[in-house]
């Protein structure tokens, strides 16, 4: 319930501009906010859409490239408390119980401390790639929504200039006010899409900061815990103990082939 307030706010401040430009061309045209956009045309149909996705995507991709979420203080202290004890196994557990971008990455390690420092940091540094990836790829949604809803929102305003020109050709230039004003209305398309478009990409590029701030607090969490980590004595441990399924090869137990 929270969270779906939060977001009804959200889209009200997103749309606070909008309704400004509907309100004066309501008092110029006396015609209600519904109505102005109304004559936006077909347009307004993916632009609204559009407009759901963007406060959806700010919100969500906020949500979660915070420290909170990212890195959980609680994650942390039983990582570390784990560590300290030497339970490395228990620590493995645990970290595949949680959901955390940070209980993943350490997880990710430890399945490879059997092998070594450099395998180690290799699949540490790995898995932060991939959540950074996972995010990233969620943020670039923005961008397409900023590049593609004025394009919407301008084929939708040469789509209505076509139908008020068609129209003069027709009846003549009788009425040059009338006129005037259909080729105002038809804008509200244009102007619709830039509205949208213009949190899009600022939502882009400040979410796009803020994850690199996270993913690299991220990398610097977990490779603070495994610091110093004694590779020597845990050399050749399967610490992840997960099913193998990359057996000996065939032909080493059955030289001959044969069943």
């Amino acid at each position: 319930m929270k969270n779906t307030i939060q977001k009804a706010v959200y889209a009200a401040l997103l749309f606070l501009p909008m309704t400004a430009f509907g309100a004066e061309a309501s008092k110029a045209t006396e015609k209600t906010f519904i109505d102005v956009l109304k004559d936006g045309g077909w347009c307004m149909y993916p632009i609204g859409l559009f407009s759901i996705a963007t406060v959806w995507l700010i919100i969500d991709i906020w949500f979660r490239t915070n420290d909170k979420k990212m890195v959980p203080e609680e994650d942390i202290s039983v990582a570390q408390q784990a560590f300290l004890a030497g339970d490395y196994i228990g620590a493995y557990q645990a970290m595949k119980a949680a959901s955390s971008p940070f209980a993943m990455v350490v997880r990710s390690a430890l399945g490879s401390v059997g092998y070594g420092k450099s395998a180690t940091e290799e699949a540490l540094i790995a898995e932060v790639d991939k959540v950074n990836s996972t995010l990233q790829t969620r943020i670039n949604y923005l961008s397409v929504i900023g590049v593609c809803t004025p394009m919407v929102g301008l084929l939708g305003t040469v789509s209505g200039m076509r139908g008020a020109f068609a129209s003069l050709g027709s009846a003549g230039i009788g009425d040059p006010a009338a006129l005037s004003g259909h080729i105002g209305e038809v804008l509200i398309a244009t102007a619709s899409g830039l509205f949208i478009a213009i949190p899009a990409f600022m939502g882009f590029y400040f979410l796009r900061n803020k994850l690199q701030s996270g993913v690299h607090h991220l990398e610097e969490e977990a490779e603070r815990l495994f610091r110093n980590a004694p590779y020597d004595y845990l050399k050749d441990a399967d610490v992840g103990q997960e099913e193998t399924f990359a057996a000996l090869p065939n032909w080493i137990e059955n030289p001959q082939g044969v069943a």
